[in-house]
């Protein structure tokens, strides 16, 4: 049975013909070309300004990056990448989105080109609870699975914890007949009389979430309560289209989740679709892939995560394209920071959160904090000083920006100590204004009875500090040493954080690639195209003829999601296809995903690796997933040239304060640097969308392809790690 073993350690593998998939099949048919490769890692050169050389294709290519303080956009277009950094209007995000593309087209109508959106739309949604009026309609006496939940207790040492009520109040939750064993056998079926009245019964909802028992099973129940609702005028979401998954608050939170962003995301994806003139729109997936517009619209749950997930596929591409494979992605935006371990490949999770609210979607393993360049600094009741998680935002941003902010950030905070010159530009118009932090920064020293440079050398080790606490949650508290990795930087505001973090955890180095204040934008235009297909199955590696119901099985998710692959116009003579089961042993509550061949050894060999033991127990095959991917954007990436003899020119000096020492630095241009081009620190390297800090005792050089190293001098020794190392 897809390579059962005769023992528990080793049995033969299941056989090539009983795994060939079905686009392999349709190859070998000479019905989907030749070219079944996954499209190798793409990039783009650094080399003298926004304007880059190298892409290939037809047509033109445009990636966009909402992000809570600047909206990115990255062009590819004749073999040339442009960027442009436009400021984000939160109360309206496509407005900034249209104003980008018509900036960075110029005068020309931008026409025939492609489009793909990185969304903050679902995520805002959930965490402002600015959502829709979601009904749920359920089985009779289920109604309240949304608000009791695991009964986990959010706060552990408070006597009377408090969490924020579900997204559906307790009125608009509407019990019906109906019953499905776990198998799927009906045990007492829909009522018709109560079907007719449903359309009543949810009037006045904006949104509709439709969660069944068992329904991951057979979907009949749900899909007649679809049909029943299917003239109200408002999505309705199904839990057996959303998530057929089991474990039943996780499905129905999910899918309410669905429903609350549902009228919203729609809009705004239909508002740019019309107005944006592009061919086709793809949206930022959050499980790392390209998604269609129309299953964003109709399941934009899958997007919370899109602008985060595009930054650690750009990270990915980048540090292949450096020769590591072992790397933690640091994004530093605006208003908060996301980081993730990529032990080579990227690691995904079902068991993710928004705003307190579960989200069993797939996702990248993504953690975030409050801490940006926008992070405000605050003293508490005590006197002690606080840094975010409450953010300046686009408007009016940080007081440097010279757009009405009054109160200090952590980019206040680099201006003041003279890290982020107020030579640099916010556009081409506009620079930073140290001058206005004269009166806010005095003022909130004079509260913490601190001088100003004191102060603001204590914001940013507060924001380091928080952190380097979720740099440790994804490495040492999992046991994986961060001295075994070098940190990706990128967000307009990692540069200058990332050497002082990589030295407190012992890091190999750091890596900047080009254009860092743009990488998830980037991450869009190469992220895969990506259909996921999942359906819990609950059958024992013992029972009768479960071989050929897993295999079935999995064939039937495959078409499914090749079946809307094609539908969407992707080539399909470079498609991929992955099978993968969750499995545990028989009483267990947990799964651990592994390849559907050899599942069975594959799972014994994981959970010994995870756990330190393994059992003769039967295995259980509970979920089955399909994947199949299409390459992202293919941009060629030409070396720059070698450094010629003598020093790196030297664009400007500033005065900066570190370490309580005021420090002549020497500024420089990024597009200066060529490939071998070494510099010690302190410095500066200054670009149009972020600028590097290179502390005292660090290094940087530049390799053949643009992207910046930096590592602690000889003789310079950083922090150790104390994480712990595991085999």
């Amino acid at each position: 049975m897809f390579g059962a073993e005769s023992n528990v350690n080793d049995g033969p593998a299941a056989s090539e013909q009983g795994w060939r998939t079905l686009v392999d099949h349709r190859r070998e048919q000479g019905e989907m070309g030749t070219d079944a490769s996954r499209s190798r890692p793409s990039g783009e050169d650094s080399r003298k300004g926004a304007h880059v050389p190298g892409g290939d294709g037809p047509g033109a290519v445009l990636a966009v990056d909402t992000g809570g303080t600047f909206t990115d956009l990255l062009l590819l277009e004749a073999g040339r990448i442009s960027v442009l950094k436009v400021p984000s209007t939160p109360d309206d995000p496509a407005a900034a989105v249209l104003a980008g593309i018509e900036q960075i087209f110029g005068r020309r109508r931008p026409t025939g080109y492609r489009l793909i959106l990185g969304s903050t739309v679902a995520t805002n949604t959930l965490l402002e609870r600015t959502g829709a009026r979601v009904l749920l309609v359920t089985n009779r006496g289920f109604e309240d699975v949304i608000e009791i939940g695991r009964q986990n207790r959010p706060q552990l040492y408070a006597l009377t914890g408090h969490r924020r009520p579900p997204l559906v109040a307790r009125d608009d939750r509407v019990g019906i007949a109906g019953r499905l064993d776990h198998r799927g056998l009906e045990l007492a079926g829909v009522d018709a009389g109560e079907l007719a009245e449903l359309p009543a019964r949810v009037r006045g909802a904006e949104a509709v979430a439709v969660a069944l028992l068992h329904s991951y099973a057979n979907p009949a129940h749900e899909r007649a309560v679809g049909e029943a609702l299917s003239g109200i005028g408002a999505p309705v979401s199904l839990s057996s289209t959303v998530l057929p998954e089991f474990r039943e608050y996780e499905r129905t939170s999910t899918t309410v989740a669905n429903a609350y962003v549902a009228p919203r995301v729609g809009r705004y994806l239909s508002r740019l679709a019309e107005a944006c003139a592009a061919d086709t729109v793809r949206v930022m997936g959050s499980n790392g892939g390209a998604l269609a517009i129309g299953r964003s619209r109709d399941e934009p749950v899958h997007t919370v995560l899109s602008g985060p997930a595009g930054g650690v596929v750009g990270a990915i591409d980048w540090a292949r394209r450096s020769g590591r494979a072992s790397v933690i992605s640091f994004d530093m935006g605006g208003t908060s920071t996301d980081v993730s371990l990529i032990p080579g490949s990227p690691l995904h999770t079902r068991e993710g959160s928004v705003g307190g609210i579960p989200i069993a979607v797939p996702l990248l393993d993504i953690h975030t904090v409050g801490a940006g360049g926008g992070s405000i600094a605050s003293l508490d009741p005590a006197g002690a000083l606080r840094v975010g998680p409450e953010s300046a935002g686009a408007r009016p941003g940080p007081v440097s920006y010279g757009n009405g902010g009054k109160r200090i950030t952590v980019t206040d905070a680099h201006v003041w100590l003279g890290r982020l010159p107020d030579s640099g530009r916010l556009s081409r118009a506009a620079r930073l204004e140290r001058a206005a932090l004269d009166g806010p920064m005095t003022s909130l020293a004079n509260a913490a009875g601190l001088p100003p440079d004191e102060l603001a050398e204590g914001i940013l080790r507060v924001a380091n500090s928080a952190m380097e606490r979720a740099l440790r949650v994804i490495s040492v508290e999992r046991g994986v040493d961060p001295a075994d990795y070098h940190l990706v930087a990128f967000g307009g505001a990692a540069g200058l954080h990332a050497a002082e973090l990589a030295g407190s955890l012992g890091l190999k180095g750091v890596l900047v690639p080009p254009h860092p204040g743009l990488l998830s934008a980037y991450g869009m235009l190469v992220a895969p195209v990506v259909r996921e297909r999942a359906r819990t199955v609950l059958i024992s590696s013992e029972a009768p003829g479960a071989d050929g119901q897993l295999r079935s099985i999995l064939r039937t998710l495959e078409e499914e999601a090749l079946g809307e692959m094609l539908e969407d116009g992707t080539d399909p003579a470079r498609l991929s296809t992955e099978h993968r089961i969750d499995a545990r042993y028989r009483g267990q509550s947990f799964e651990l995903t592994v390849p559907a061949r050899g599942w069975i050894r594959s799972f014994h060999r994981a959970h010994e690796e995870r756990y330190g033991y393994r059992r003769r127990s039967p295995v259980e095959a509970v979920t089955l997933r399909a994947r199949i991917e299409g390459p992202g954007e293919a941009v060629r990436l030409p070396e720059i040239p070698e450094a010629a003899e003598g020093p790196v020119p030297v664009a400007d000096r500033g005065r900066v304060r570190a370490g309580g020492a005021d420090l002549d630095v020497p500024i420089y241009e990024r597009s200066d640097l060529a490939a071998g081009s070494s510099l010690t620190g302190p410095a500066i390297v200054a670009e149009y969308s972020a600028t590097t800090w290179c502390p005292p005792g660090w290094r940087v050089e530049s390799d053949r392809r643009g992207v910046l190293l930096l590592q602690p001098r000889s003789g310079a020794h950083a922090r150790p790690s104390r994480a712990r190392r595991f085999s």
